[in-house]
């Protein structure tokens, strides 16, 4: 069960951490060169689909991961280091989450040609968040940070 879990939390991960790294690189220089929002609301609409129930996989199979690996209760205790990689990707969600509320709710309504550049350092954000993730999670692999 657990090789599952930790498979669909990889695939998931590539998903989401690819899909941003496309984002970042590929569409949002182009969408700022031009001045285009439409291009992020185009890839938006399409990478939603898949991009959204990536993150609530990697959501779902991580805690499940942290849960089998620490008690709930030393998640947020620094005293190993795999509590701490727990801490940290719970920390990781909780920034992502935050930034991309802020961008859904208050920015991609808004987006305009004026308001672009916000929209970038959101990308931008949540990117390096998703390769922190990234990061974090390898660190399982040699025990922890």
């Amino acid at each position: 069960m657990y090789a599952l879990t930790l498979f669909l939390h990889l695939l998931a991960a590539a998903v989401w951490t690819g899909g941003h790294l496309v984002l970042a690189f590929a569409v949002l220089p182009r969408a700022l060169r031009e001045r285009s929002p439409e291009q992020l609301l185009r890839f938006e609409q399409g990478y939603e689909r898949i991009g959204m129930p990536a993150l609530l996989i990697q959501v779902v199979t991580g805690l499940w991961m942290a849960h089998l690996l620490l008690p709930p209760a030393q998640w947020l205790a620094p005293g190993t280091p795999v509590a701490r990689a727990v801490a940290l990707k719970l920390a990781l969600l909780l920034l992502t989450a935050l930034i991309a509320a802020h961008a859904r709710l208050r920015v991609i309504p808004r987006l305009s040609r004026e308001t672009l550049p916000l929209m970038a350092w959101h990308i931008a954000a949540v990117t390096a968040l998703s390769v922190a993730f990234v990061a974090v999670g390898v660190s399982f692999r040699f025990g922890g940070v």
